[in-house]
């Protein structure tokens, strides 16, 4: 039996948050795996198992599946960027994403700059979130908050955008969780000593 078929019109009547729900998971899979400009609805609605009219139907089509999961993603790193937590935990957070279909996304989304724009105002807050860390005194005064954002993502993304080089440095596979755990240790106590938390 088929484990892929498309739901009746029954089916998705009855369960259209599943339906989304469905679109959304092949969708940021094709995405992660192939990027925007080369990912396909056929091939998001073949994942997802549904008719790829469906995507129009809920998403407006291929940019609006995409913009709704970069919001998706930016409100689950906007909550583990709060206040609350120390900016080791943040990071060492952000280093685990890197393993995730959405970390894919965001790769190839900076690497290929195909994909719509959908980060400048999530970047403004998360600049000002540590524009509020300095000021409480977790930063040193002499670092530029945007400048140190940008190091400490380009940091916590290093598992996945420079995959070979870590593997030769390290002698390791980050591709693997266990390296990812590690790594975002390691990276934690760098941040823990740049917020003179040692």
């Amino acid at each position: 039996m088929d484990q892929r078929r498309s739901p009746s019109a029954s089916e998705r009547k009855r369960d259209p948050e599943r339906t989304r729900a469905l679109l959304l998971e092949a969708a940021a899979a094709e995405f992660g795996a192939k990027g925007y400009a080369a990912t396909r609805t056929t091939d998001i609605a073949a994942r997802a198992g549904v008719n790829k009219q469906l995507i129009s139907y809920y998403f407006g089509g291929k940019e609006g599946i995409y913009k709704e999961l970069a919001t998706s993603w930016h409100g689950s790193a906007a909550e583990l960027a709060g206040r609350s937590q120390a900016l080791d935990e943040v990071v060492a957070g952000f280093v685990m994403t890197t393993l995730t279909d959405h970390g894919r996304m965001w790769a190839w989304a900076n690497l290929a700059g195909d994909s719509p724009p959908t980060d400048e105002e999530f970047f403004r807050g998360q600049v000002e979130g540590m524009r509020e860390r300095q000021a409480a005194g977790e930063l040193p005064a002499d670092v530029d908050p945007a400048f140190l954002l940008l190091a400490l993502m380009a940091a916590a993304s290093a598992p996945l955008t420079l995959r070979q080089s870590a593997g030769q440095i390290t002698g390791e596979d980050p591709a693997t969780p266990e390296f990812a755990a590690k790594y975002a240790q390691q990276l934690a106590a760098l941040v823990r000593h740049l917020s003179g938390r040692t």
